[in-house]
């Protein structure tokens, strides 16, 4: 019992020092910002600082903290405090002008979000620093045993003992008969009808991970009651890896639970909306301003230095497997096996201005038009010609799993090296691994990295670009 409060209050002392320090860091930002810029320093300047870190804590009981919780990652630490500084504008802004306190100009107002969400993110990571430093060194440790010696059970088992700043200190596990497969070192503590017994005998348990079948409910219900009346931490573990090799997701259907093998940010309706918006933006402001001027430069010169069309459509395969025509500059010849064959390297089929323009990916800027159509987005997977995808989702198992969004005009994989000729399979195999790690983690931060990425590529070249 000492241990958990001991936990406890270790957890609260992270979560006081992450509200505090956020206090501190939003009035300080603030305050220097307004120092940087030249802003007289009076007494409503600091009431406002004031203001404006109440505000801000305000925000985070809202959003939450995270960084006791022993899986959390960094992209998660930046993903709360940037839709906390959000909301912090939402209610901050308002506040300010209709109680007539100071405010700066709109103008500067995103450098000094961003300077709040840089210095909020880098104090929270030094926190969680702290926070692993401290378990490593055998401190605020959770105690747990494991009912039920299944794969998912022993893989559990491996992943805690592998990451030795979760926390955690396996005591043993209890089974019908002890399992060989299980590793020697976890500890055999007895029959499964024995761990109320030892529950009861042993008060430093915190958690129970039990990966029962649910035939066995009349032997589950009691340990869950005994853990629910004595400050245990029960959890279910599906026993699902003798089928299912890679993460899964619980999900609620009412009062249903279910496993999803796929994260999708994008099957929100919300989020394909901001993706919708932000694709129709970025091509319309596009298409109005630098294409007329781009195409009145490629036109003449494509005209002047090979025959036939200016552009050149194929059809690929989009969202869902949906066939439609992608637009592209012509930078081929003219021929038969456009619709067969990937460009390579030295592909006699290529003139001298063609390599250039894929080279700097001008070649691709028409599919903007695809963009504003619907057909495609900004950012996604990039749309692969038909007699490709009919040859890789027959080598690939997941390789249809790309056409659960839109695809792009730049992708994930493209700025992380697989552009280009996949000469061997396993070219693809890691395009498609990339194209899944987009749609799992997609954001609008992230389709503005990979932007900024294709452009630093396009600036200093890309080798992979033909």
């Amino acid at each position: 019992m000492r241990q958990k409060l001991n936990n406890m209050h270790s957890n609260g002392l992270v979560v006081a020092a992450t509200i505090l320090g956020d206090f501190i860091i939003a009035m300080l930002t603030y305050w220097l910002f307004n120092t940087v810029i030249g802003t007289p320093l009076d007494d409503t300047q600091l009431h406002t600082s004031i203001l404006i870190g109440v505000i801000y804590c305000a925000c985070i009981l809202n959003g939450g903290v995270i960084l006791y919780i022993r899986n959390v990652k960094r992209f998660q630490i930046v993903t709360l405090v940037t839709r906390n500084v959000l909301l912090f504008v939402v209610l901050s802004v308002p506040l300010l002008r209709l109680g007539h306190f100071y405010h700066m100009s709109y103008k500067i107002l995103p450098l000094f979000l961003f300077s709040l969400i840089f210095m909020v993110s880098a104090y929270r990571i030094f926190v969680r620093w702290a926070v692993i430093s401290y378990r490593r060194r055998g401190k605020s440790i959770n105690r747990v045993v494991f009912v039920g010696s299944k794969e998912n059970n022993i893989s559990l088992y491996k992943e805690m003992l592998a990451i030795s700043s979760l926390g955690y200190q396996v005591v043993g596990y209890f089974d019908d008969q002890p399992n060989r497969n299980f590793p020697q070192e976890c500890k055999f503590l007895g029959k499964t009808s024995e761990v109320i017994d030892y529950l009861k005998g042993n008060h430093s348990i915190h958690e129970l991970f039990c990966c029962l079948p649910s035939s066995r409910a009349d032997e589950i219900l009691p340990i869950i009651h005994y853990c629910e009346k004595n400050f245990i931490h029960f959890y279910n573990v599906p026993n699902v890896t003798n089928y299912l090799h890679h993460r899964v997701y619980f999900n609620m259907l009412g009062n249903v639970p279910y496993l999803s093998l796929y994260r999708e940010p994008l099957s929100r309706p919300e989020n394909r909306a901001l993706k919708r918006a932000f694709d129709i933006v970025v091509s319309g402001v596009f298409l109005v301003t630098l294409f007329p001027i781009i195409f009145i430069i490629v036109a003449i010169i494509t005209k002047l230095t090979m025959p036939g069309p200016i552009f050149f459509k194929q059809k690929r395969n989009g969202l869902n497997g949906k066939e439609f025509y992608c637009y592209k500059f012509r930078s081929m010849k003219v021929n038969a096996d456009a619709d067969k064959l990937q460009a390579t390297k030295d592909d006699p089929r290529k003139t001298r201005w063609g390599d250039i323009m894929r080279k700097t990916n001008i070649d691709e800027m028409p599919q903007f038009w695809n963009v504003l159509k619907g057909d495609m987005s900004v950012v996604g997977p990039r749309p692969h010609m038909l007699k490709h995808t009919e040859e890789y989702s027959k080598l690939i198992d997941k390789y249809m799993i790309r056409h659960f969004v839109k695809p792009g005009i730049t992708g994930w994989s493209q700025v992380t090296g697989f552009r280009g000729e996949t000469k061997q399979l396993s070219q693809m195999e890691g395009r498609v691994e990339g194209d899944i790690w987009y749609i799992e983690h997609w954001s609008i931060g992230l389709d503005l990295y990979i932007m900024y990425r294709t452009v630093r590529n396009i600036i200093e070249g890309d080798n992979a670009a033909y």
